[in-house]
């Protein structure tokens, strides 16, 4: 750590407004059920930012992530948890363990995107963040969705690099897991929450009796962490799927990943756990073989 200090006081406080929302995470990650471990990495990163002598935004700015995992006990998916507060002013992983998660209508806001292609994106193409949908912009898939032309791709993607606040072509992930891995992670969940020993959270949208009923699940594949949840969007409510598709959030390269589980209703994959966007995968798994209908679209 090399940045020279600055004087204490309010550049300061941008280090006490980040340590407790990483505090808060380590608070609903101990009511959630989630390791002791991942808990405690929380919580000791909070201790260290607080006694940063030098504004953890400045750090950033001269290092990038190198600079902040210099920090004691910030590893580098905390380290990108303390980036999302410096860039985007909020810290996804928070909303999503507060019940907040809105993957749709981060999306409207941008030009040439309404409710309706803001749903595809989402539940087509597993677009849950500006993130990942920045990521979409420069791998292909916006491009193959039907209506995402030229121009609209160009004004989309110059709204990304302002709100992220920077360029990035984003590289695809060496380290994604497997199917495999992935549907036992969705049968893990889907299997407690259907016993009932998950505990639940009280989403923000679509429940104006503020119930908690989404469980939500904390485990570890290896060293990989995942948190899964029904999908609690429009669609899957307006189609009656929201105990059946499962997101599963999980570390990837430089950024979290997400993925939805569906069963399809049609096609080889008809009746099975299948992850949207690997169909082929998921017959290789199976060992059924493609009809050449296998997208699991809104089902």
């Amino acid at each position: 750590m090399t940045v020279a200090a600055s004087p204490a006081g309010p550049a300061l406080l941008v280090n006490a407004r980040i340590a407790r929302r990483l505090d808060e995470v380590a608070h609903l990650l101990d009511e959630q059920d989630a390791s002791a471990f991942r808990i405690m990495a929380y919580r000791n990163a909070a201790a260290s930012l607080r006694a940063l002598p030098v504004p953890v935004s400045d750090l950033y700015t001269h290092e990038g992530l190198a600079g902040l995992e210099t920090i004691p006990g910030v590893g580098h998916v905390i380290a990108r948890a303390i980036r999302d507060q410096l860039q985007l002013g909020r810290l996804p992983l928070l909303e999503r363990l507060r019940g907040e998660v809105d993957p749709v209508g981060a999306f409207e806001g941008l030009p040439g995107i309404g409710p309706v292609l803001a749903e595809r994106l989402h539940h087509e193409l597993g677009i849950g963040s500006l993130e990942d949908l920045e990521a979409a912009a420069h791998d292909g898939r916006l491009q193959a969705l039907p209506g995402f032309g030229a121009k609209r791709l160009a004004a989309v993607t110059a709204a990304l690099a302002g709100r992220l606040g920077r360029v990035r072509v984003a590289l695809p992930d060496e380290d994604e897991p497997g199917v495999a891995e992935l549907l036992d992670v969705d049968r893990e969940y889907r299997e407690r929450a259907g016993d009932g020993t998950l505990p639940t959270i009280a989403p923000r949208r679509f429940n104006p009796a503020h119930q908690a009923w989404l469980p939500v699940l904390h485990t570890e594949r290896g060293d990989r962490h995942y948190t899964a949840l029904f999908s609690n969007t429009a669609l899957a409510h307006r189609l009656g799927r929201t105990h059946d598709w499962v997101v599963l959030y999980y570390d990837g390269r430089g950024r979290e990943r997400q993925c939805t589980v569906v069963t399809p209703h049609s096609g080889s994959l008809r009746g099975r756990r299948a992850v949207r966007g690997r169909e082929v995968e998921c017959l290789a798994y199976y060992g059924v073989s493609h009809t050449g209908a296998e997208a699991t679209g809104a089902e």
